[in-house]
C-alpha cells in the first residue's frame, strides 16, 4: 500500500485523528497536502481592515489592554481584550462564570503579548468582535522562540473545532514520523534536477516548516510542477493511445462539396478555415482529436454537420451527442433544413434522432440501422451513451457542449474493441482561456473560431439596478415594443419557485455558492433580504401588471416535461406565446431568431461565461438585439466588476480570459469526471502557464519513449492510484 494512503489513526493520538477526520482529512496524504494557506511572521500583524463579518479567521494581532468585568445583565463575568494591529482595534471577548476560570487568560494576554487568535468574525454595537477565539502563541524556551520568531507561521484552513494550530501540531507529528522513501519522488531524477526541484520529502517539509519564504515557494512551486507534469502525463498517454488506433478514412467527396453550394449564405472565413483543418485530418487514418472552439453563434453547426456528410459519403455512419432534448431535437431540425436537395450515394441524407423519449418502434428501427452499418447520422443525448447502443461503423462523432460530458463519456462511442476508432470532434461554444484549454484539452488539436456569420448582429448589454422603479418600468415597457415589433422576449431567473431551496436551484455551482452566502450574510445582520427572483413569482407579476399580454406569457424551467418543452418552446418560436419567462434550461443551443431582446434577473448570480451564453440566445438574426442584466443595489465591487465585463464586451474568447482574471482559484479547475475525487492543490492556470508548457514538453517527451511508463514504476502506479481519467475538467460557474 502507498505509505500516504495510511488512515491517521495509526499516526496519531486518536483524539486528534478524529477531530482532523471530521474536516475530511483522514489518511496521511489529506493531511500533508493539505497546504498552509498563507504564511504570517511574528511581528507582522495582520490588517484588520481585511477582515469580514461572518469569517473563520486565524489572525495575528497584539494585545492593548486587558479587563475583568461583571456581566451586566446575567451572573458571570467577562474578560475584554482590546486587539491592534497597530493601526485599527477590535475587541476579543471571553466569558465565564467566574474569575477564577479566566485566572489563564489573564495570564497570558497582558499588554504587549503578541498571539495568533482564531474565531469566527463578529460585530457589536458597529466594531468587529472576537467572541471565545482560541489563542496561541509562542512555545518553549527563549533559544526556541527566538528561533520561531524568525520562521514564517503555517496558517491552515480552519472549521469549529479545529484551528490552524491543530493541524500545525498533527503535521509535525506526522513528519517527524516518517522517513523519505515513505515519500518516493513521482518525477524523474533527471527532471527533478533540470527543473531545480526539491524531493518530494524535502518539499513537504518545505511547505509546512519552511526556514524562511523562500522555502515556502520553492515547495509550492515543486508541486505545481508535478501536478502539472502528472496532469500532462496522462493527456500525453491519451494522446498516444489515440494515435494508435485506426480509424477510417473519411476525405472530403461530393457530398460536401454539394452542402456547402446549397447554402444560403457564404461560410465565413473562420468557418473555411476550420473546415479545412477538420477536413485534413478526416482524411486520415489516424483518428481525429479535435476541439472546435466558436463564439455563440459562430456558425459551429455548419462545420460538424460537413463533418459528418464525409463520414456518410464515405460509406460510414455518423453521430451528434448534445447535452439536452432540446438541444437534440433543434440540431436536428436545423440539420435536416440545411441539408436539403444534398444527397449521398444518390439518396436523401438520413438524419435520426436517438433520446429518452424516443418511441419504442423509432428505437427499434434505428438501432437496426445502426446495426447494419448503414450510412446514417444519428443526433441523441445521453441515450447514445448507453451500453446498449453500439454503431457497427461509426466514423465520425461529434461531442457538443463537452463541459456536461465526462472523459469516460466522450470516449464510449470514440473507441471500438476491435482496435479501431472513430475521429472525434468535441465542440464547445463556452470559450475557453488557452491556458485551460492546453491543461484540460491537452489530448485534443485545437481549432478556434471567431466572428460572426452573415446575418448576425451583435447584441447591445445593458446593466439595470433593480432599485431604479423608473429603469425597471421602462425594462418592461421595452419588452412590450419588442413583441409589438414582431420579437421574442426571453426573461431568466434563477429559481423555479420562491419556495425553491437554493441548491436545488438551477444555476451554476458557483452561482448557487453566491446565493447561499448572500441569504446566510442577511440572516446574519438581521436584514429583510428580498427573494431570488423565481420563475413563478415573475411570470404571475407580469400577467398582472397590464403591460404584456398575460396571454402570450409561457413558463419553462427543468421540471418541464418533454413534451410541454417542445409545445412552449414551439409556442414561443411561432409568436403565440412571446415572452418566455425560464430558469437556465434555455442557456445553451436553443435557437429562435425571431428572439430579440434577453432579461436576466438577479444576474449577479450568474458567472460570465453563463450570462455569456444566456445573452447569445438573441442577436440570431438581422434585427437589433438587446440584453438586460438586471442586478441589486450596493453590489460587492467584485461582483460588479464581472457584470461590467460582461457588459462592455460581446467576444466570448475576451470574457473567458476576463473570467479566469476575476474567479476565485479553485473555481476553474474543478469535477473529476470518473473514479476516486483528484484535485489540483497547487497548479494554477492563472499564474502557471510557463509550468504548464514546461511539464507538457516533457510529459509527450517521456511518454513517447515509454509509452508504458515501463521505466518509470513509481510514476506509473500513482497514475493507476488516481485514477488516469478522473484529474481535472473545466469547471462551470
Amino acid at each position: 500500500m502507498n505509505a500516504l494512503d495510511a488512515p491517521l489513526t495509526l499516526r496519531l493520538p486518536a483524539a486528534l485523528a478524529r477531530k482532523l477526520a471530521k474536516a475530511g482529512i483522514e489518511t496521511l496524504e489529506d493531511l500533508l497536502f493539505n497546504a498552509p494557506r498563507r504564511y504570517y511572521h511574528w511581528g507582522a500583524l495582520t490588517p484588520m481592515s481585511v477582515l469580514r463579518k461572518g469569517e473563520e479567521v486565524t489572525i495575528l494581532a497584539q494585545v492593548e489592554s486587558a479587563l475583568l468585568l461583571p456581566n451586566r445583565s446575567k451572573p458571570g463575568v467577562r474578560l475584554e481584550i482590546r486587539l491592534t494591529d497597530g493601526i485599527s482595534r477590535m475587541n476579543a471577548t471571553f466569558f465565564a462564570s467566574s474569575e477564577h476560570k479566566l485566572s489563564p487568560h489573564l495570564r497570558l494576554l497582558v499588554p504587549g503579548a503578541s498571539f495568533l487568535f482564531a474565531g469566527k468574525v463578529g460585530a457589536y454595537r458597529g466594531a468587529l468582535s472576537l467572541v471565545h477565539p482560541s489563542f496561541a502563541g509562542m512555545e518553549g524556551d527563549e533559544e526556541e522562540a527566538r528561533a520561531q520568531t524568525e520562521r514564517p507561521i503555517p496558517i491552515y484552513a480552519q472549521t469549529k473545532g479545529l484551528t490552524s494550530w491543530v493541524v500545525a501540531r498533527a503535521v509535525g507529528m506526522v513528519l517527524d514520523s516518517m522517513k523519505a522513501e515513505d515519500v518516493p519522488d513521482l518525477v524523474p531524477s533527471e527532471l527533478r534536477h533540470s527543473w531545480n526541484m526539491p524531493s518530494r520529502f524535502q518539499a513537504l517539509q518545505m511547505l509546512h516548516r519552511p526556514r524562511n519564504d523562500e522555502e515556502a515557494r520553492q515547495a509550492r512551486r515543486g508541486f505545481a510542477l508535478e501536478e502539472a507534469f502528472l496532469l500532462e502525463c496522462v493527456l500525453a498517454g491519451r494522446r498516444f493511445g489515440a494515435q494508435s488506433l485506426i480509424a477510417p478514412s473519411c476525405p472530403k467527396g461530393q457530398a460536401v462539396d454539394d452542402f456547402i453550394a446549397s447554402l444560403p449564405f457564404s461560410l465565413t472565413a473562420s468557418q473555411e478555415g476550420a473546415l479545412g483543418e477538420i477536413m485534413e485530418d478526416l482524411a486520415s487514418t489516424q483518428p481525429m482529436q479535435r476541439l472546435l472552439q466558436g463564439d455563440v453563434g459562430a456558425g459551429k453547426t455548419v462545420v460538424a454537420l460537413a463533418a459528418l456528410l464525409a463520414a456518410v459519403d464515405a460509406g460510414h455512419q455518423g453521430a451528434l451527442v448534445a447535452p439536452t432534448e432540446v438541444l437534440a431535437t433543434q440540431h436536428l431540425a436545423s440539420m435536416r433544413s440545411l441539408v436539403q436537395g444534398v444527397c449521398v450515394r444518390g439518396m436523401q441524407v438520413d438524419i435520426r434522432l436517438l433520446t429518452g423519449s424516443t418511441s419504442v418502434s423509432a428505437r427499434r428501427e434505428i438501432h437496426a440501422l445502426m446495426s447494419a452499418g448503414a450510412p446514417v447520422i444519428v443526433v441523441g443525448t445521453h441515450a447514445l451513451l448507453q451500453e446498449s447502443v453500439s454503431f457497427a461503423d461509426l466514423g465520425v462523432v461529434v461531442v457538443d457542449e463537452q463541459h456536461r460530458f465526462g472523459v469516460a463519456q466522450r470516449d464510449h462511442l470514440r473507441t471500438f474493441a476491435s482496435g479501431r476508432a472513430a475521429h472525434q470532434l468535441v465542440m464547445t461554444a463556452t470559450p475557453i482561456p488557452r491556458t485551460v484549454a492546453m491543461t484540460v484539452f491537452g489530448d485534443l488539436e485545437e481549432t478556434r473560431m471567431t466572428g460572426l456569420p452573415p446575418g448576425r448582429t451583435p447584441v447591445k448589454t445593458f446593466l439595470v439596478d433593480a432599485e431604479n422603479a423608473q429603469w425597471m418600468k421602462r425594462l418592461w415597457e421595452r419588452a412590450a415594443e419588442e413583441i409589438a415589433d414582431g420579437g421574442r422576449v426571453y426573461v431568466v431567473c434563477p429559481r423555479i419557485d420562491e419556495g425553491e431551496d437554493l441548491e436545488d436551484a438551477e444555476l451554476g455551482d458557483a452561482a448557487v455558492e453566491n446565493a447561499v452566502l448572500e441569504d446566510r450574510e442577511a440572516k446574519e445582520n438581521g436584514s429583510k433580504r428580498p427573494p431570488l427572483a423565481s420563475v413563478s413569482a415573475l411570470a404571475q407579476s407580469l400577467r398582472e401588471s397590464g403591460v404584456i399580454d398575460p396571454e402570450g406569457i409561457a413558463e419553462l424551467t427543468g421540471r418541464t416535461s418533454p413534451v410541454e418543452k417542445a409545445a412552449i418552446m414551439e409556442a414561443f418560436s411561432t409568436g403565440l406565446q412571446p415572452v418566455l419567462v425560464a430558469t437556465t434550461v434555455i442557456e445553451v443551443g436553443v435557437d429562435v431568431p425571431e428572439a430579440t431582446m434577453m432579461v436576466i434577473c438577479d444576474a449577479q448570480q450568474f458567472g460570465i461565461s453563463q450570462l455569456h451564453q444566456l445573452r447569445g440566445r438573441v442577436g440570431r438574426s438581422q434585427s437589433a438585439s438587446l440584453c438586460m442584466a438586471v442586478h441589486r443595489h450596493d453590489l460587492a465591487s467584485g461582483t460588479m466588476e464581472r457584470l461590467e465585463a460582461f457588459a462592455a464586451t460581446t467576444n466570448g474568447f475576451e470574457l473567458a480570459e476576463k473570467d479566469l482574471e476575476l474567479r476565485r482559484e479553485g473555481d476553474v479547475l474543478g469535477a473529476d469526471q470518473s473514479g476516486k475525487s483528484s484535485h489540483l492543490r497547487f497548479l494554477s492556470v492563472r499564474r502557471d502557464s510557463d509550468v504548464i508548457r514546461r511539464a507538457r514538453g516533457a510529459a509527450i517527451d517521456l511518454v513517447g519513449k515509454d509509452p508504458g511508463l515501463i521505466r518509470h514504476p513509481v510514476l506509473a502506479d500513482e497514475l493507476r492510484r488516481r485514477g488516469h481519467s478522473d484529474l481535472v475538467w473545466l469547471s462551470r460557474s
